[in-house]
Order: structure tokens, then C-alpha cells, then sequence
């Protein structure tokens, strides 16, 4: 339901984007630069009307699977929903604007719309709804990763177009391919890089535990002795995944052999 109300509002932005008219609000209308005479109005066409339509029927849907979700709800998660579903209860008032006074109908209309977002913040914030801290490190590693690739692109461009060129001309085609290609290949490595960087200075606890099994990983190549194993093991999972208790279970066939002969399960 979800990625069908987003495909559905992305159709009906595209539609009004491309219709041949543009209003203006009292009654004035201008052609638009980038309008199609085919799509025609959106909300006369019978495309327009359905991708409408279906949109109304998501968002119905969407408030339906919110009161189940929090009536299906126990501890954290309803406390996470209760903010988001108050939030929600109160939307309706927006349509009380129409009877209030001017001033007072909009500070309703954004109190009631501004607070749904304010709500979602405070769950996010203070229950770690939809895992924020991964939210988090995703938007900072990508939006860096897109800045330094973008301006290695751009960069490459613009000094190939002063090289084969006068500035602001067209470059050649296989300059343009050559820049995309060079940013194909530093993707991956540049990825590894930002995010070993956000990981130190914003993800420590990640960060230190990848070091900890690589110094284990290090240790384990010259290591035979079975108790000096099983007590390193759980003391990286100690640190690492930091479990309630962790125990270490030998197959009787294993004890007796050593280095490669280990056979462990963790049971956490």
C-alpha cells in the first residue's frame, strides 16, 4: 500500500506538472512552458479522476491500518504509535477552518498539520521509531557520498570543457563518458571510505566492534588452544553484541581437537 500511494502521488504530480494550463488563483490562467495537450487537466481528465480517486482510497487505507496497528499494538511499539495515531485523530479539525474566522481558521490549519510531524519527531526521538540512528547514518554517508561524486563529476566536465573548449561550451562526448565512468568506479571505494568515517565519528559502537572481531579475526590465525578460544569468542561477543549472557556449546567430538577442529555454537 505503501510504495502504490507513493507511485500514485509521483503519477499525479507528474500530471499536474504537465498540464498545457496553469491557474493562478482568481480566475487567471497561463500556458505552461512545459505542458503537454494530451494530459489535459488533471482533474477533469479520466486519468486524473482515477490516479484522485485512488489516492483518496490509500489514504483511507492508511488511516484504517493505523487504528488496527495500535489496536494490535503492546508496550514500546503502541507508545510509539499512540504520538503518531493522536496526531492523526486530530487531522479532521482542518476541515473546521471554514467556519472560523480568518486568522483563527489558519492558526487551526497549522497547528493540526504542523503537529503530525511534531509527533512523529517525539516518537522517533524518545522511542527509536523506524531506527532512527540507522536513519541517520544512511542520509549522512549517501548526501556526502552524492556531494563529493557530484563535484567530481562537475569538476571533471568543467575541466574538460575549458581544455577542448571556451568556458561554458558544450564538451565533447567522451569527456562526459569518461567523468561518468570515473565516478562509476570511485562509487564503491569512496562509499567504504565516508562510511568508515561516519561509523568513528558518529556510529562508535559499530565502529569499535568491527575493530574488535578484526583484531580477533588477527589473533585466531595463530591460536590453538581450545579454553584460550572459547573464552576470547565470548568475550568479543561480549563487546560487540553485548547479549543478556552468551554461552559457548562444544560438540564432545570437537574438545578433543584444536584450531581447526572448533565446532561452536553461540547461544545468546
Amino acid at each position: 500500500m505503501a510504495w502504490l500511494a507513493g507511485i500514485t502521488t509521483i503519477a499525479l504530480s507528474a500530471l499536474g506538472a504537465l498540464a498545457p494550463m496553469v491557474e493562478l488563483g482568481d480566475g487567471r490562467h497561463v500556458d505552461n512552458p512545459i505542458g503537454v495537450a494530451v494530459v489535459g487537466n488533471p482533474e477533469r481528465s479520466a486519468v486524473g479522476l482515477v490516479v484522485v480517486n485512488l489516492l483518496t482510497l490509500l489514504a483511507l487505507a492508511a488511516v484504517v491500518s493505523l487504528v488496527v496497528r495500535f489496536r494490535r499494538s503492546r508496550g514500546e511499539e503502541r507508545l510509539q504509535l499512540k504520538w503518531f495515531t493522536y496526531a492523526a485523530a486530530l487531522l479532521p479539525l482542518v476541515f473546521l477552518d471554514d467556519l472560523l474566522p480568518d486568522a483563527a481558521g489558519n492558526l487551526l490549519f497549522a497547528a493540526v498539520v504542523a503537529f503530525l510531524p511534531v509527533a512523529a519527531g517525539i516518537a522517533i526521538l524518545r522511542y527509536r521509531l523506524y531506527e532512527i540512528d540507522r536513519l541517520i547514518n544512511r542520509t549522512l554517508v549517501y548526501g556526502l557520498l552524492t556531494a563529493l561524486l557530484g563535484g567530481i563529476y562537475a569538476g571533471l566536465v568543467l575541466l574538460s570543457g575549458q581544455l577542448f573548449g571556451r568556458l561554458g561550451a558544450r564538451p565533447p562526448s567522451w569527456a562526459v563518458a569518461g567523468a561518468t565512468l570515473a565516478v562509476a568506479a570511485a562509487f564503491q571505494p569512496a562509499r567504504r571510505r565516508i562510511q568508515a568515517a561516519v561509523d568513528r565519528r558518529f556510529n562508535r559502537r559499530r565502529y569499535d566492534a568491527a575493530r574488535t572481531i578484526e583484531r580477533f579475526r588477527v589473533r585466531l590465525r595463530d591460536q590453538v588452544d581450545l579454553d584460550t578460544l572459547s573464552a576470547e569468542l565470548l568475550a568479543v561477543v561480549d563487546q560487540t553484541v553485548q547479549p543478556t549472557r552468551a554461552s559457548l556449546w562444544l560438540h564432545p567430538s570437537a574438545r578433543p581437537a584444536a584450531g581447526p577442529g572448533l565446532a561452536a555454537t553461540l547461544r545468546p
